[in-house]
């Protein structure tokens, strides 16, 4: 892969856990403790969703594809950061450093597009529920979540074909546990700008984009919640939210955070990208599960089955 005509390196250094021995013992086990939580929610959601008719409906459709995708995300970063942590030298060659920033990038896009497209949903469910069954369609939804990844790819891919014109033409430490395009930029002998102009640009096009419709959703949704005179009706269409509104504050909080930063290797950055490209994936399922009755009764009811089965 030619990365520039003064590209001379083949691999970089991730450095930006502790080079502790004990502790870095003590980090693989704690990740792979968190990678394997992940995946086994995310997983147990999906089946959950996808076996009881009940849950059939368009919210839970979108929250199936959102625990695939945490799957996805996770994936993208844990398994590496775990293989580093037991490597004497915690290196990764210069393509599948530009890999990972794809991926990186394209699973972040597709986080922030699901979620939005979950909080419209509340919308048409909570502000217009005669309508809601017309709203949101079954051909609208599938749209929907393959909209959410064909943008994301797109928007990755644009990035990624200019990160490969970056030359890095001196041995290079990135003091991060995985490859983020933010981090290349002051890795790079050739002029980035550009690069950080588009990513500026997608980071605006996701933020502001995707942003704008959950806030323009909840206003929306506050404003209906607030004219309901019943108490009860008021709490239960609240709690409907709450579990999306709460995921939604983990992963932009911290993804926000970490790219308002400058790429730095600071141990505020790594627990920002900690936060949502991993602790999220682990608490979505959690979110969604403990905090919503109908997940809770079908998880009963699947537990209930398979112990009928096996007795």
């Amino acid at each position: 892969m030619a990365l520039g005509n003064h590209s001379t390196i083949t691999e970089f250094l991730l450095l930006g856990l502790s080079a502790d021995t004990q502790i870095q013992t003590l980090l693989f086990v704690l990740f792979l403790m968190i990678y394997l939580l992940t995946l086994v929610g995310n997983l147990m959601m999906i089946l959950v969703i996808h076996t009881d008719s009940k849950l059939h409906t368009p919210m839970y459709f979108f929250l199936s594809h959102l625990s695939f995708q945490d799957i996805f995300y996770s994936s993208v970063t844990v398994p590496k950061m775990l293989e580093n942590l037991l490597s004497q030298r915690k290196t990764i060659s210069v393509e599948g450093c530009l890999a990972q920033v794809f991926f990186v990038f394209a699973t972040t896009g597709i986080e922030a597009c699901l979620l939005s497209v979950m909080s419209y949903d509340r919308y048409a469910a909570i502000c217009h529920p005669l309508l809601y069954g017309q709203m949101m369609s079954k051909p609208l939804c599938v749209n929907l979540v393959w909209g959410s990844w064909v943008v994301a790819f797109l928007d990755a891919l644009i990035n990624l074909l200019l990160a490969l014109n970056l030359d890095f033409c001196d041995v290079q430490i990135i003091h991060h546990y995985s490859c983020e395009l933010p981090s290349l930029f002051p890795l790079s002998c050739s002029d980035p700008s550009i690069n950080a102009a588009m990513l500026l640009c997608s980071a605006l096009l996701h933020a502001i984009g995707t942003c704008l419709l959950i806030f323009f959703s909840y206003a929306r949704i506050v404003s209906t919640i607030l004219s309901i005179s019943s108490t009860s009706s008021r709490s239960k269409a609240f709690s409907t939210c709450s579990s999306h509104l709460t995921a939604v504050s983990l992963f932009y909080g911290s993804a926000i955070g970490r790219h308002l930063m400058p790429p730095s290797g600071s141990p505020l950055e790594l627990i920002l990208s900690i936060q949502y490209s991993v602790i999220t994936p682990l608490v979505n399922p959690l979110i969604y599960s403990l905090k919503n009755k109908e997940v809770k009764a079908a998880l009963r009811r699947m537990v209930l089955r398979y112990s009928q089965c096996l007795g």
